[in-house]
């Protein structure tokens, strides 16, 4: 590193070339590396410093690293930011363009072009990498030789920290394909992610030229052309939403040019002509996440003056569909998503209002359980819609204390009573601190019930949310016993599970 003092980036001073670029630190692009970090810079001077350092500081040592940084013509600091940075470290590439080319897509698929590494990864201006991030996702794909990896994201904001898409940082696993883990093709920004850039070469996968949805393509490109992919629970980047940084592009994101890339993102993979299931797995986040809960997020919608421009181009997304051989809605996940698209379907537009803004508003739910299986009750609809069925229900039903442990007693019911996988108990500041119990599962009398003994002492005073684990990744919490009724009396599943501390629901 040189010691160099500080100095004002003159634009009058650049000497860009017939492209419109200068790239200082050129030289460094011919060495040997072993990962090469891509990140687009656009007036990000208040956590600038801090993303760069993040990489200066990994434990993979910084000279096995090549950085390349693209300026898209910043007019705070950024690039004074960036000059200084490129003088001290020979291995920061930092690139200026001479005009602005308004989306993230141009520099990223610049440091493309420039990387010289075997593994590549980006990374945005804003957010900032855990220490050993490079190390352990260069040395999964080394050890396995896999096209991609991806751990843990943890989401800052000024509210606090949760991790971002559970599904990629539930567990470890090697060398599965990309279709085999659930949610897969869900929380597709760049972060967390790491892949061979062999394999960017060899399909010619780069970022499309779009205000939005550009790094959503991009990534779905990389997994659906991964022969094999792997996942760790390792803590790997942060994602910053503090308040402070309100002005990026992803809060300036208008509604409905999102929908129309995301349009055009559905046309892209059509297009691949996929085997069936798999296209049914990538389109199904476009068309539940996107062009459900996205569109019709009450934060927005139930605002909205003008909803039938909500459901035109929720129209738009339909019609994209007719030429399927199947209907889009037999993947849906969530609960509300089905209902909407049915109401939606029989032009009940003042159902789909009052539900949207119901759901978000109604704190004290009320559930029923029939046939074994849980439904939500909406109080206000009559016939088909007022029962909605829920994949799971975790019903608190008491809790003991007993010597050294404090056992909870709940009850659960719906498709994945067989997939439960343990009681999570994440600090709400610190959510890498979690502890997960397993249960020992007992049947008396036909009655199965688990239990897990969790020595009170093993945990610091603090303030943990309390949740259940089924199917690898996902989160069920509890519900009241005044909140259900039992339309007949049904086989359930009990759970016994030591509690360390106040048992006020989470």
């Amino acid at each position: 590193m040189k010691k160099l003092h500080n100095k004002i980036f003159n634009e009058e001073e650049v000497p860009y070339d017939i492209q419109g670029k200068f790239i200082k630190n050129r030289d460094t692009l011919s060495r040997e590396s072993k990962v090469t970090v891509v990140t687009p810079v656009y007036n990000a001077e208040k956590f600038l410093g801090k993303t760069i350092n993040s990489v200066i500081n990994q434990s993979l040592q910084f000279k096995n690293i090549e950085f390349i940084l693209v300026d898209d013509r910043s007019t705070d600091s950024s690039r004074s930011i960036l000059w200084n940075y490129a003088q001290r470290y020979e291995n920061i590439v930092a690139v200026f363009l001479k005009e602005n080319t308004g989306s993230p897509s141009t520099p990223r698929n610049l440091g493309i072009e420039l990387a010289s590494s075997e593994f590549i990864c980006f990374l945005d201006a804003d957010d900032w990498l855990e220490e050993d991030c490079l190390k352990n996702l260069a040395a999964i794909l080394e050890e396995t030789g896999d096209d991609y990896a991806v751990g843990k994201t943890i989401k800052e904001t000024s509210k606090g920290s949760k991790i971002v898409g559970e599904h990629q940082s539930c567990m470890e696993r090697r060398s599965v394909s990309p279709f085999s883990v659930p949610d897969m093709f869900h929380h597709m920004g760049s972060n967390a992610k790491i892949m061979k850039r062999q394999l960017l070469i060899d399909h010619g996968i780069r970022f499309p030229n779009m205000k939005y949805a550009e790094d959503k393509q991009f990534y779905m490109d990389v997994i659906i052309h991964s022969k094999t992919v792997s996942t760790t629970k390792h803590a790997i980047s942060y994602l910053n939403r503090l308040d402070e940084n309100g002005e990026s592009l992803t809060k300036q994101t208008d509604v409905f040019e999102k929908m129309d890339t995301n349009l055009k993102v559905i046309d892209h993979i059509k297009k691949k002509n996929l085997p069936i299931e798999q296209e049914k797995m990538v389109l199904n986040r476009l068309y539940e996440f996107d062009f459900i809960i996205q569109l019709f997020d009450p934060a927005h919608f139930s605002e909205s003056r003008n909803k039938a421009a909500y459901y035109a181009k929720f129209q738009e997304a339909l019609d994209s569909a007719k030429d399927l051989n199947y209907d889009i809605s037999e993947n849906f996940f969530y609960p509300l998503s089905k209902t909407i698209y049915q109401l939606f379907q029989q032009g009940k537009y003042s159902h789909i209002e009052a539900l949207v803004k119901w759901n978000k508003n109604e704190k004290n739910k009320q559930y029923i359980i029939k046939g074994n299986l849980p439904y939500m009750v909406v109080p206000f609809f009559k016939g088909t819609f007022k029962y909605i069925r829920v994949p799971m229900l975790a019903i608190y039903i008491n809790e003991h204390l007993s010597g050294k442990r404090d056992s909870l007693k709940f009850k659960v019911f719906g498709d994945y009573t067989h997939q439960v996988s343990g009681l999570v108990f994440r600090n709400r500041k610190n959510v890498n601190e979690e502890y997960i119990f397993d249960f020992e599962i007992e049947n008396a009398g036909g009655e199965i019930s688990f239990t897990a003994i969790i020595p009170l002492k093993a945990f610091p005073s603090s303030n943990f949310e309390k949740f259940i684990q089924f199917d690898s990744f996902r989160k069920l919490r509890f519900v009241l016993p005044e909140q259900v009724k039992f339309i007949q009396e049904t086989y359930s599943t009990y759970i016994d599970s030591p509690l360390s501390m106040d048992s006020k629901l989470s």
